[in-house]
């Protein structure tokens, strides 16, 4: 008898967390993705206004070598975001829990920026810029994969729009503050400001409840399993929304047969990389990265140059580039209410990126005429990629459960929705890493107009995939399933 009554007492003994409701919301967690991500992106922009004058005063580099060894520190954080995003994706699919990967990551951000503050060697810059790199690839991974599992299908389109917004501010306020901070309040300033933003972080992470763990709280009378599950006294009791995951159509299975085995890395891998969506998806993310960072490496020497603008001016001009990305959960709300359109707002803002990025050739001088030609050519470069990104995102999503919905329990326990968002964060950072050299050389050989002719031309043909495979494959008629109301195949042999 005392051995039946063990479970049944552990479980008592388990209290109710306080604010559960509030702590386990959608947008409570939707709040604490967007701030990881954008707090993790601003970190890495903090520092960039220090990192010239640290680097010669702290570290000892000589002023003609500060220039080379920026660049190799901006990239060594990208070699990390690509090297450890698989890694993650994996790791956080076979957890138990988002919330632990993303704490882990938290540690390696507080690491790294401990490093970078204390570095007095280059060593330690090298060390600090490597824990960034494998930081992000945490957050981006494991917090996009907790998104998946908290919202749905149904508003993922607008919480990805939120995260995506996020990125946008973090990108730009991290430069623009760490500037500010470092030119009033010194070095040490800088990096008080990035230890506030973590401990705020660390808080946020702490006091968050995934939906899948607050279940047995919120709908007591419901079992919580170890997993995502699908439960139908969920909807029957109208207290919880169902949270879809990358595992929403095989754990209902679960639930009534034995758990399927776990399939290794390299297998998931090999089921992932077989669908042209996702291929597809990832493609279009290394493409706007690529435009991005292009511009993050040249666009302050160009103004400088041309307009003889210095560290403020330059900072500032990427706010043309930044503001438009307010319009990026609007972009998630329409993705949602109208899933087709998907395919089409993507391909159109591939396309009309091309004549915008082909229109910078026309700015030369030094004139009030061609700082506003430039600036409204930025913001319309902004809005392309505010249009384009959440999409892109959303369909890794949609390209993972096609694969679950045609073969149950494919990818075995745990799914691959963090390792699918891995691979499209190594899109993300091969691009930031491509970028900054495709668009330097170019420039320096063939000068600021064949830099955007080079741009729109990769812009462009990307739009043919896109418009092809975004949403399944173009030729092919929806069909209907139990768990999606339209689910489009992949062309046949592919």
């Amino acid at each position: 008898m005392g051995s039946w009554m063990r479970p049944f007492s552990h479980e008592k003994e388990e209290k109710r967390p306080k604010f559960v409701e509030l702590r386990s919301s959608k947008w409570f967690i939707m709040f604490v993705v967007a701030f990881a991500v954008g707090t993790d992106i601003f970190m890495y922009g903090l520092i960039v206004p220090v990192t010239p004058t640290a680097l010669k005063d702290k570290v000892g580099i000589p002023e003609k070598d500060v220039q080379s060894w920026t660049s190799i520190l901006l990239a060594l954080y990208s070699a990390a975001l690509l090297a450890f995003a698989p890694v993650v994706g994996y790791i956080a699919d076979r957890a138990e829990s988002r919330r632990w990967p993303l704490l882990v990551g938290l540690v390696a951000l507080a690491a790294a920026t401990a490093l970078l503050c204390v570095g007095s060697h280059i060593g330690l810059w090298i060390a600090g810029r490597l824990f960034q790199g494998a930081a992000a690839a945490v957050v981006w991974t494991a917090g996009l994969a907790l998104l998946v599992d908290t919202v749905g299908k149904d508003e993922l389109g607008q919480a990805i729009g939120y995260v995506s917004m996020a990125i946008s501010i973090g990108t730009l306020a991290g430069p623009l503050l760490g500037g500010v901070v470092y030119e009033n309040g010194g070095y040490y300033a800088v990096y008080g400001l990035a230890f506030a933003f973590i401990a705020l972080d660390i808080i946020l992470r702490l006091v968050l409840i995934e939906r899948r763990h607050a279940i047995k709280w919120l709908v007591p009378e419901m079992t919580p399993f170890p997993v995502n599950g699908h439960q139908s006294t969920e909807k029957e009791s109208g207290e919880i929304s169902h949270p879809m995951s990358s595992t929403s159509g095989s754990e209902s299975r679960e639930s009534q047969t034995p758990s399927p085995t776990s399939r290794s890395a390299f297998g998931r891998l090999a089921i992932l990389l077989s669908s042209p969506r996702l291929i597809v998806s990832v493609w279009g993310y290394l493409i706007l990265s690529i435009i991005m960072s292009s511009f993050d490496s040249v666009l302050p020497l160009f103004v400088q140059q041309t307009f003889g603008w210095q560290q403020s001016g330059q900072g500032l001009i990427f706010i043309p580039l930044m503001v438009p990305h307010i319009l990026d959960p609007l972009t998630g709300w329409v993705i949602d209410k109208y899933p087709k359109s998907c395919r089409y707002l993507t391909t159109a803002a591939f396309l009309a990126l091309v004549p915008v990025l082909v229109l910078l050739r026309f700015v030369t001088h030094n004139s009030i005429q061609q700082k506003v030609v430039l600036c409204a050519l930025l913001a319309c470069v902004g809005l392309c990629i505010a249009v384009a990104m959440p999409p892109i995102v959303v369909e890794v999503f949609f390209a993972v459960k096609e694969k679950e919905d045609k073969t149950p329990d494919i990818f075995g326990r745990g799914g691959a929705m963090a390792s699918a968002f891995g691979l499209s964060n190594m899109g993300f950072a091969a691009g930031s890493l491509i970028g900054p050299f495709f668009a330097g050389f170019i420039r320096q050989e063939a000068g600021w107009g064949a830099m955007g002719w080079a741009l729109g031309l990769i812009a462009g043909v990307s739009s043919v995939p896109i418009l092809l495979f975004i949403g399944g494959w173009i030729l092919r008629k929806p069909v209907k399933s139990e768990n999606e109301v339209q689910v489009t195949d992949s062309p046949p042999g592919s």
